[in-house]
């Protein structure tokens, strides 16, 4: 049976705390930085997930959320290429639903079970947005989680699922819309999540002669605590024992990516034989049950460690600006035009991020080149995937003059381990605090968005180990 091999997590750097928003709740919510959306956050749950994992072996990818970048154009593919994976790899988007990551879970397994693929990597992300002033803008938060299904070393087995569909409009989000709608609240609990997230479980736990106390932990895709009580008792579940941390006052409610970031919190912590419940709302209700087999984990960067780690985002106005909510006139000084020949030719050095060795010298450069930059001499040149290498800041240069949502632009020069030098813009950092020998690694992110194009490329943050 398949199952998990490998999973990772990633929550943004920034923090906002919900007085800053104007809510009268406490805690915070993750905040997602200017340069980054959803399609960059699975890129690096992704990269979490696969630390010391063979990609040669991975035959697809599935990519669930709510929020991508384009409404035509598959995300998964672009995924595909910055993780460096295989050309004929097949990908699939999934979305339109909150429980579109628990879908692309299933579907996952049935492809490794059919024998269809031997490893699929799922990734989901969402940075989804309320209108300002909404009770939305404060209960979400932006984060990602990726999971790795195959049937060879496995953390814990898909031993059961269940699916209702259900046709309600709650929450909702058309074509048009920007910011997320919904009816009033007690409409959705009592109509629509509560009702059906009961249903879901209920008739797993029946499907799978599981009892109440069988059960380790349970994920419910909630985003208050009140109605995750309620519901773990209507279960006959403990709150204090058998409920998974929702981590709610830390992060938010990261849509489709919080019931598996919750389940990978889950799998940290589980011993072996251990029965985990994770269940995804949206228009019906979706849930699989994994035994576990007590391996130890596999993220590079735990769920604590990544939300631990973390910086404190002050101004709502600068918020603002990151999310393009402020209306702003670019200056005549500004990145230069995205022309998609351009962006089509240079994939491979600036979406996969791919050096070149020399085959006579040994000496790793990028971007490549037509003649070696060490020895002179002409090819052969071997690829070389440089973003998962760490390296330290060599030299930067600060630009308060180009535009950008957050200036100052900050070019560096970093020495990646191994022996390449490259240049890269330098994010996650203020320049006041930037210094020589800056330990960093290589992060995807958006270089900028003109014409209804997003444009990507890969920038140094400061070491998060």
């Amino acid at each position: 049976m398949a199952g998990v091999c490998a999973y990772g997590v990633y929550v943004p750097l920034w923090r906002m705390p919900r007085k800053v928003m104007g809510a009268a709740a406490g805690g915070e919510r993750a905040v997602s930085g200017f340069d980054e959306d959803s399609l960059t956050m699975a890129v690096a749950a992704a990269a979490n997930c696969l630390s010391g994992i063979d990609r040669e072996e991975i035959d697809g990818l599935f990519f669930a959320s709510t929020t991508f970048p384009y409404k035509e154009k598959p995300a998964a593919a672009t995924a595909a290429t910055a993780l460096d994976l295989r050309r004929d790899v097949f990908t699939s988007d999934f979305a339109n639903s909150l429980r579109a990551g628990i879908s692309a879970l299933s579907s996952a397994a049935d492809a490794v079970n059919s024998g269809v693929a031997r490893m699929v990597l799922v990734v989901a992300a969402d940075c989804r947005l309320g209108a300002p002033g909404s009770d939305w803008e404060w209960v979400c938060g932006d984060g990602a989680a990726a999971f790795l299904v195959g049937r060879t070393d496995i953390l814990a087995e898909m031993t059961h699922r269940y699916a209702v569909c259900d046709e309600i409009i709650d929450v909702w989000r058309s074509s048009e819309d920007r910011f997320i709608r919904a009816w009033e609240s007690r409409f959705i609990n009592t109509a629509g999540s509560l009702p059906v997230t009961r249903e879901t479980l209920a008739g797993l736990m029946k499907r799978g002669d599981l009892a109440p106390a069988a059960v380790a932990k349970a994920v419910l895709p909630l985003s208050d605590e009140r109605n995750r009580t309620r519901l773990a008792r209507e279960l006959g579940l403990d709150p204090v024992g058998q409920l998974q941390e929702s981590f709610l006052d830390s992060l938010g409610f990261c849509g489709t990516a919080h019931p598996l970031i919750l389940l990978a919190a889950a799998l940290e912590e589980a011993g072996e034989g251990e029965i985990i419940l994770v269940a995804g709302y949206g228009n019906g209700g979706e849930a699989v049950g994994f035994k576990t087999n007590g391996s130890p984990r596999s993220s590079r960067r735990s769920v604590r460690d990544c939300v631990e780690k973390k910086e404190t985002l002050t101004e709502y106005l600068t918020y603002l600006r990151w999310r393009g909510l402020l209306p702003e006139e670019r200056p005549p000084h500004n990145i230069g035009e995205i022309a998609p020949p351009a962006v089509w030719r240079e994939r491979e050095a600036n979406i996969r991020f791919l050096g070149a060795r020399c085959g006579h010298c040994g000496r790793v450069q990028h971007p490549p080149q037509e003649v070696c930059i060490n020895c002179r001499k002409k090819g052969p040149f071997e690829p070389v995937r440089l973003s998962d290498r760490k390296g330290r800041l060599f030299t930067y240069s600060v630009d308060f003059q180009t535009w950008t949502p957050d200036q100052p632009i900050i070019t560096g020069i970093v020495n990646l381990d191994g022996g390449c030098r490259v240049q890269c813009l330098v994010s996650d950092h203020s320049h006041e605090k930037l210094e020589l020998d800056l330990p960093v690694e290589m992060s995807f992110r958006v270089l900028d968005v003109r014409s209804g194009i997003h444009n990507y490329t890969w920038k140094c943050i400061p070491n998060r180990d």
